[in-house]
């Protein structure tokens, strides 16, 4: 039993069977806290505890759908190919809301990691929380972060956009369509930008822009917060 328990199969079998009871639920339910990706973590975390398989094990088969995330990131340039004529023609409101979305961010990381006294390098593995976790990974290593605190942070922050996004954009009466994926990519990157590409093509093609963008922004102000 321990050799199934240590195979990278497992992690993968359980991780996908994880996400398909997630999303069957949130088509049962249409609960927007029933995200599909909380559900699975909150079901891979209660098997491996029942089980007390370690994490260890499990993530042998973690690792391997962890290859996925720079191709499915990179997969996200076709919505973004599709509608270039729209960024060739409003691609300076488009910089200028990518670079106010990552300031905004960085900012209210950094002065709230300094209200509550945290050190620097927890302040660095959660300076990088709302961008993608290839560039979070790789700007909290830089900074001398803890590469799994920034990994929840990321994934923390992707959940919330992805459950409150719609909400918000209602709440604030956004009802442009660029305003609505520029917005929800450049503070829940690609899971915000899953919901987006439901709400429609625009939303989701701006949502993957904001993502590269604001990514690219968040490593340069990231080096100027240090010096």
């Amino acid at each position: 039993m321990n050799e199934l328990f240590e195979s990278p199969v497992f992690g993968i079998v359980l991780s996908a069977l994880a996400y398909w009871a997630g999303q069957a639920l949130h088509r049962r339910t249409r609960l927007t806290a029933l995200n599909p990706l909380l559900v699975a973590i909150a079901l891979v975390c209660a098997v491996l505890l029942v089980l007390g398989i370690p994490y260890e094990s499990y993530d042998q088969g973690g690792s391997v759908i962890n290859l996925l995330l720079l191709p499915a990131t990179a997969c996200l340039a076709v919505p973004i190919y599709q509608k270039r004529a729209l960024l060739r023609a409003h691609w300076l409101p488009i910089l200028v809301g990518c670079l106010c979305g990552s300031v905004a961010s960085l900012c209210s990381v950094f002065v709230l990691c300094r209200l509550f006294g945290l050190d620097a390098q927890m302040t660095a593995s959660l300076l990088p929380k709302s961008v993608t976790t290839p560039i979070a990974v790789s700007v909290s290593e830089q900074a001398g972060g803890v590469v799994p605190v920034t990994v929840v942070a990321v994934i923390f922050t992707g959940i919330l956009g992805s459950i409150f996004a719609p909400a918000l954009i209602r709440l604030f009466r956004v009802r442009d369509d660029m305003e609505a994926g520029l917005s929800i990519g450049a503070c829940s990157h690609a899971m915000g930008t899953s919901k987006a590409l439901e709400l429609g093509q625009t939303q989701g093609a701006m949502s993957g822009l904001a993502i590269g963008m604001c990514g690219l922004m968040t490593v340069i102000l990231s080096l100027l917060l240090r010096l």
